[in-house]
């Protein structure tokens, strides 16, 4: 885990940080799709950035979230962090609502099935998903939900 200990978020600063997220990722998710992934399509370090597109549990709709992931073969393995907020974000929520999914990667749109990984196999991924991104530690430190990491395998055509 992380050397030093984050503080957890307080109510304002999830509001404010939940508002903040929805938007830039609505911005995200616009700019990859008419860049083909060329413009959105990397975040900071260079850990590489997909659109996961879920069916909304309440409305029913499809819904997307541009995030950072890391191929396993050919599934994709996403961390359910909202920057170490208290609260799992609505992408996992609509998941566990409905395992059908997508991932956009570039130009290419694949369908999927979802599911959240055991502790165990939450164990052997996380150095690997550190080393795509590092502040994963530091997410999980802030907070004392057990984030989700999230396999999505392609599903037979």
């Amino acid at each position: 885990m992380a050397d030093t200990k984050q503080a957890p978020f307080t109510p304002q600063q999830e509001k404010y940080g939940s508002v903040a997220i929805q938007l830039m990722s609505k911005a995200n998710t616009w700019i990859y799709r008419v860049s083909g992934g060329r413009l959105g399509g990397k975040f900071t370090n260079g850990a590489p950035v997909c659109l996961l597109v879920t069916q909304g549990r309440k409305s029913g709709q499809e819904r997307t979230a541009p995030l950072i992931y890391m191929k396993d073969g050919d599934d994709y393995i996403f961390v359910a962090s909202k920057g170490g907020m208290s609260h799992h974000p609505a992408w996992y929520l609509n998941l566990e609502a409905n395992s059908e999914c997508a991932v956009e990667e570039g130009k290419r749109r694949i369908d999927a099935t979802a599911r959240r990984v055991s502790d165990e196999e939450k164990a052997e991924l996380w150095p690997r998903l550190l080393e795509v991104y590092p502040d994963y530690d530091d997410y999980q430190a802030r907070t004392t939900r057990n984030i989700p990491v999230i396999r999505v395998s392609p599903t037979a055509a």
